[in-house]
C-alpha cells in the first residue's frame, strides 16, 4: 500500500499537490530483510526513485532530517503493519510532521489510538484516516438511492480475491493479524459510522448471519496458528431504527457492492465497484503501474481523491489565511 501511495504522489495526473521527498522502509533496509522475498524488486524501486525523482530512503523515521523551511508543510503517510503504527506515528510527530494520513486501522487497540490522538493534539498535528470507500461512487450511489426510497435497507459487500486454500488464507490471516473486522470490513464500518450514525452508544442490536459466516484456524508462513473469519456477515440495528448490513468475503472476487432492498428483502438496486465507467481508469492504471494487486487498480481514483482531499484540508487548517485567498 505504501508503494502505491508513492507512485500516485509521483504521478502528475493524480493532481496531488505534494512532493515525495522521503521513504522509510524498516524491513528491506534491515539485515533481516536483505535478500528476503521482494527485496530485489524493492532495490530496483529504490534506485529508480533516487535517480529519477531525488527521493531519499531511510530505515527509520528518526533518520529523516527535520524540515528547516518554515514555508513548507510536512505531511506524512503511514502505511505499515498495524502493530508498528504507534511507534511510527510518534516518530513522525517528533520530526515535525504537521499532518498525518494514517492507514486503517491505525493501531492494534483503541487505547493505543486514543494515546496517539492525545499526542497529536498536544503537538497541534492533524490526523486523517484513509477510508477510501467514504468517497467511492458505488457507496455514494447506494446511499442516495436508499435516501430517495424510504423504508429500504442497504447491505455493503466487500470481496477480496484470495485463493480459497489453507496456504493462501493462512498467509492472509498472518499478514493481517488484526483480523477481518479491523483490516478488511473496517472500510464498511467506517461507512456505517460516517453516514448511518452507528456507534457503541447508538447500536440496539447486532445479528450475525451464521449461515454465511465462516471462521477458521490456519497456519501462517511462520508456522503459527491464526484464527480469523474468511467470510463474515452481520446486520446492525440502531436505536433510531436504522438497519444496515455488512458482508465480507476474502475469496469472493475483486468487487465491492452496495445492495438496496425493501423491507421484505427484495433487491431494488445494486451498485458495484468497479462498474462499466471504471474500465478505462483501470486499464490506464494497469499500464502506468504494473504488478499491483487488482484492487489497487479498481480503487485507484478513490485513493488519489483521498490524498487530494487530505492535502487540501491540511492546507486549510495550517494556512487558513492563504487558503481563503486561494478559494
Amino acid at each position: 500500500m505504501g508503494w502505491y501511495h508513492a507512485t500516485q504522489l509521483l504521478n502528475k495526473d493524480s493532481n496531488i499537490l505534494a512532493r515525495l521527498d522521503y521513504v522509510v522502509e524498516p524491513w528491506y533496509m534491515s539485515d533481516e530483510g536483505n535478500g528476503s522475498p521482494g527485496f530485489t524488486e524493492f532495490i530496483e524501486f529504490k534506485e529508480s526513485l533516487e535517480k529519477s525523482n531525488g527521493v531519499t530512503f531511510y530505515a527509520t523515521v528518526d533518520e529523516v532530517p527535520r524540515s528547516e523551511n518554515a514555508q513548507e508543510t510536512r505531511l506524512a503517510i503511514i502505511s505499515a503493519r498495524t502493530a508498528d503504527n504507534p511507534k511510527l506515528f510518534e516518530a513522525c510527530l517528533n520530526i515535525g510532521c504537521q499532518s498525518i494520513f494514517l492507514e486503517k486501522p491505525g493501531a492494534p487497540s483503541v487505547s493505543e489510538l486514543n494515546a496517539m490522538m492525545e499526542s497529536a493534539k498536544t503537538k497541534g498535528v492533524s490526523v486523517f484516516m484513509g477510508f477510501n470507500k467514504n468517497v467511492s461512487k458505488f457507496a455514494t450511489k447506494a446511499r442516495e438511492y436508499a435516501n430517495n426510497h424510504p423504508g429500504t435497507n442497504v447491505t455493503f459487500v466487500h470481496n477480496n480475491n484470495y485463493d480459497s486454500t489453507e496456504e493462501s488464507l493462512g498467509e492472509c490471516f498472518e499478514r493481517n493479524a488484526e483480523g477481518m473486522l479491523k483490516n478488511m470490513a473496517i472500510h464498511e464500518l467506517a461507512l456505517l459510522v460516517t453516514f448511518y450514525g452507528v456507534s457503541v452508544e447508538t447500536i440496539d442490536s447486532v445479528e450475525a448471519d451464521m449461515e454465511y459466516s465462516s471462521c477458521k484456524t490456519l497456519k501462517g508462513p511462520s508456522g503459527k496458528d491464526f484464527t480469523d473469519f474468511d467470510k463474515l456477515k452481520f446486520t446492525i440495528t440502531t436505536k433510531n431504527g436504522t438497519i444496515i448490513s455488512v458482508a465480507a468475503d476474502r475469496c469472493g472476487g475483486d468487487d465491492s457492492v452496495g445492495i438496496v432492498t425493501d423491507s421484505e428483502g427484495k433487491e431494488l438496486a445494486r451498485f458495484t465497484m468497479p462498474d462499466e465507467e471504471d474500465a478505462t481508469t483501470i486499464a490506464n492504471a494497469e499500464k502506468r503501474i504494473a504488478g499491483a494487486n487488482q484492487y489497487f487498480y479498481v480503487q485507484d481514483p478513490d485513493y488519489a481523491m483521498l490524498k487530494r482531499e487530505w492535502q487540501k484540508l491540511s492546507w486549510k487548517e495550517l494556512f487558513p489565511k492563504v487558503w481563503r485567498r486561494l478559494t
